[in-house]
């Protein structure tokens, strides 16, 4: 009989935060988010000139953790899985270590979208989930290997997940999901009636 053995595989990493000692941490977060989101001109008015639905702190503020002392907690929260992925990646870290190198807010808007692409200069990226309302955007992921499927046909409807092309993970609140940073990924329209609110971030070699 033929064996079938799965090479280069991609792999995400999922936990729910909002289970256990965390809990009150997903909460906290959440409120210091909407609150940072209100006070941040700089980071509302690039939203606005780049057309972001909503708010989002990317390109206003570099210093969450010291603004607010959840942000803080949350950084320690992330190393920890950030280092168990990088285990299960099994890199070859060679003395160096993953370090974070950016954190920020997004506030997605109904009717909001975020259009898909990679995180250049990082090696694992994520986002940890705040508030999803019902309807609210999964985050979709696509095959890297797609540039080069030239003639290869569709795959059916009812493709096993690790066949598919496409891929959406539908998070709750509390979860946190983590990617190798070059795996390129979207967020389709927001459908639910409130906001979405997560933290994304990226981790580099340091």
């Amino acid at each position: 009989m033929a064996r079938l053995q799965e090479l280069f595989v991609t792999q995400i990493y999922r936990e729910e935060l909002q289970r256990g000692p965390t809990s009150s941490l997903i909460q906290e977060l959440g409120e210091a988010a909407r609150e940072i989101s209100t006070q941040d001109r700089a980071g509302q008015a690039w939203s606005k000139a780049n057309d972001y639905a909503g708010y989002t702190s990317y390109a206003s503020l570099n210093d969450l953790p010291d603004r607010h002392p959840a942000f803080a907690d949350l950084v320690r929260v992330l190393d920890r899985h950030a280092s168990a992925f990088a285990k299960t990646l099994e890199f070859e870290l060679t003395g160096k270590r993953l370090a974070l190198d950016s954190l920020w807010i997004n506030v997605l808007k109904p009717g909001g979208f975020h259009t898909a692409h990679i995180h250049p200069h990082s090696v694992i990226s994520g986002t940890l989930y705040l508030a999803v309302p019902k309807d609210a955007s999964a985050i979709k992921y696509e095959d890297p290997r797609l540039p080069m499927m030239m003639a290869a046909p569709t795959r059916k409807p009812s493709a096993k997940e690790k066949n598919k092309t496409f891929v959406a993970l539908a998070p709750a609140t509390g979860t946190l999901l983590l990617w190798e940073s070059w795996l390129r990924h979207e967020v389709p329209v927001n459908h639910a009636k409130d906001e979405r609110v997560s933290v994304s971030f990226n981790y580099r070699l340091d």
